[in-house]
């Protein structure tokens, strides 16, 4: 039974084939194609309003230096908004509760983030090591602390991003298996935990959003220290 739990989080096959990256480009269907049209469809229209919304958020905090980041940031905000949100359909594969992939995509642009900082204005970024006014015995432990905490930064974007989303799902899937054992045994049961799955469904739909939001807003945050 504990095995069982954990199967959705493996990899699907078919025919000894991966089909990760097919998941992984199914969300690029839903985003709005460009049109030579004045007026677009409401769907194309609340699409680009939303992106538009997004991209404001995210600018907001960074100087004009950061803004070349806006399509990166953004692009990256509605894959992984795309990607959680349809990870809670029933019978899907959800690529981001994969700690590599959260990793491989934590690490190459914290990296970007550091080396524009060290690239632009080396002291500044260095400077962050050593705080200002440090009495002498302290600085080489004030070093280690802070570049401990600078590196282990794309592994906490990683490991948060993977942990809430495989906690939503362990616990939806237990509630629901709950739910059809209790029902012919005790229907009201049932019924009370089948209400505590929507609303936990509900609740997750919004993790979803909320940690692919705080997942590029960390990597917005670096970027706006580095710049």
């Amino acid at each position: 039974m504990n095995l069982s739990f954990f199967d959705q989080f493996s990899s699907p096959y078919l025919l000894g084939i991966p089909l990760i990256p097919l998941s992984l480009l199914f969300p690029t269907l839903l985003l709005p194609s460009p049109s030579h049209r004045w007026i677009n469809n409401r769907l194309s229209t609340l699409q680009l309003w939303f992106a538009n919304l997004i991209t404001k958020q995210l600018m907001t905090p960074l100087n004009k230096a950061g803004h070349k980041w806006a399509l990166l940031l953004t692009s990256l905000m509605l894959f992984l908004l795309s990607i959680n949100l349809l990870g809670l359909l029933p019978y899907t594969f959800t690529p981001t509760t994969q700690l590599s992939m959260n990793m491989a995509l934590a690490i190459p642009l914290w990296l970007a983030t550091l080396l524009v900082g060290l690239r632009n204005q080396p002291s500044t970024s260095l400077g962050h090591l050593l705080p200002e006014g440090t009495p002498t015995p302290l600085i080489p432990a004030l070093i280690m602390i802070e570049t401990t905490s600078l590196l282990i930064r794309p592994l906490a974007l990683g490991v948060r991003l993977t942990a809430n989303l495989t906690a939503g799902h362990l616990l939806i899937q237990l509630i629901s298996t709950a739910t059809i054992t209790l029902l012919p045994m005790l229907p009201s049961i049932s019924a009370l935990t089948a209400l505590i799955l929507f609303l936990l469904t509900i609740l997750e739909v919004a993790v979803a959003m909320i940690q692919a939001y705080v997942f590029v807003l960390l990597l917005s945050l670096y970027l706006q220290e580095n710049i």
